[in-house]
């Protein structure tokens, strides 16, 4: 019995996979595996524009520590928000909600004097409520999330006010402000680069490097198409170097941020939701067709409901660290996060109709946007027209992505 098996090659001219093919076969792969990830290569792309135009300067590892320090809390509620716009919903109060919980917990670890970690608790507790109220109208009430957001996105911004008697609170303990602006280095002594997170760096190379292949061996293992194992190494290679070169970055400075550390475990914990869970399939499902999801038995309200309980306590993560990096709690706190949220989602990939999109995805549409924020500040470039640019670079984003889908369906 003969082991060859048929391919559209051998049926049509008796050869096995002629030579031509498989160079043939390997550049569509790498094309359509380039298309797939072009979100990825936009960053890149960003980022070596900006390395030339500042001359180097962003790439220095104290500013590329900056960059994760000063963008962890839009990452944070990047990660929230392209969960809500792929159920189909949109939520405007994030930026009020993130100002609201950091004057709550001013009062809190400052005023009333608590321990930080009881504040810290409390805040994302009180989140998790304002998130709850806002899922009730939403799920329950039908109220367009759009309405039920706009108007929080008043009375938290007007509560923020009134909790802080419209002034300033500081100074926080200084645990508390390690979530906005601490380090974690000399774990192994104190060196230049720092050991530890040099250690880090070649442990998240080694997982990912396992997690590749055994996602690629699952593949096989079901008849199912995997990338030429050239193409395989080189990818695995490229994400190794970029791994390890932003590690030794991090390391000549002063360590891995906590801020990054929050950001590590909360990509871990969210890509895991959205892509292993029954929860995460649900969300997909309702943005894909609610109606559908409904037949299927999908508890479309129950699901609305816990989304925004989710964004509320994320809102006040982000609302936490960004008051521990000011060690301020202020009336201004908050205003444009919204907006940097939803721009991150939809430059990510999200879809405006909802069913599409990845936390990864979110993720690096957040850091194009803090690399378009960095760069043009170190070159001098004004407010006015960052705001513009970053205007032009979402509606790009998602006229690509109607163009994709119109493409698709011709």
């Amino acid at each position: 019995m003969s082991n060859t098996t048929t391919t559209p090659e051998t049926a049509a001219g008796g050869g096995i996979n002629p030579p031509e093919n498989r160079v043939t076969r390997w550049v569509t792969t790498v094309l359509s595996d380039l298309g797939r990830n072009g979100i990825f290569i936009a960053l890149i792309a960003v980022v070596v524009l900006f390395a030339i135009t500042t001359e180097g300067i962003l790439l220095r590892p104290q500013n590329l520590s900056n960059l994760v320090v000063q963008n962890g809390y839009i990452l944070v509620l990047a990660i929230g928000m392209v969960m809500i716009i792929i159920a189909g919903h949109i939520d405007l109060s994030v930026g009020s909600v993130a100002a609201f919980i950091g004057a709550v917990s001013g009062v809190l670890a400052v005023d009333m004097g608590l321990p930080w970690g009881v504040a810290i608790i409390l805040s994302l507790l009180i989140g998790a409520l304002v998130g709850a109220w806002q899922g009730f109208w939403v799920a329950y009430v039908g109220i367009p999330a759009f309405i039920v957001t706009l108007a929080g996105m008043l009375i938290f911004r007007g509560l923020a006010l009134v909790v802080l008697g419209n002034q300033n609170i500081g100074s926080f303990p200084t645990e508390y402000r390690s979530l906005g602006n601490g380090f974690l280095s000399g774990l192994f002594g104190e060196s230049d680069p720092d050991v530890f997170t040099l250690v880090v760096g070649g442990v998240a190379i080694i997982a990912l490097a396992v997690q590749q292949v055994r996602t690629r061996l699952g593949r096989q293992k079901y008849d199912q198409d995997v990338d030429p194992l050239l193409w395989f190494i080189v990818k695995l290679a490229l994400i190794a170097v970029v791994i390890g070169w932003f590690t030794f970055a991090l390391a000549s400075y002063k360590g891995i941020p906590v801020t990054l550390i929050v950001l590590a475990v909360l990509v871990l914990v969210y890509g895991i939701v959205m892509n292993r869970s029954v929860f995460g399939r649900h969300i997909y499902a309702i943005g894909g067709n609610r109606h559908a999801a409904e037949l299927s038995g999908i508890k479309t309200r129950r699901v609305d409901f816990w989304l925004f309980v989710n964004m509320g306590v994320l809102a006040a993560l982000a609302g936490l660290i960004f008051t521990a990096r000011l060690n301020l709690a202020g009336p201004k706190a908050g205003e444009g996060f919204e907006l940097e949220a939803i721009s991150a989602a939809f430059i990510g990939g999200a879809a405006v109709q909802g069913g599409i999109g990845t936390i990864g995805g979110a993720i690096i549409g957040g850091l194009i946007i803090g690399v378009l924020n960095n760069g043009m500040s170190i070159m001098g470039i004004g407010i006015d027209w960052q705001q513009a640019v970053k205007g032009l670079v979402l509606l790009f984003a998602v006229a690509f992505d109607v163009y994709n889908k119109r493409r698709a369906g011709h």
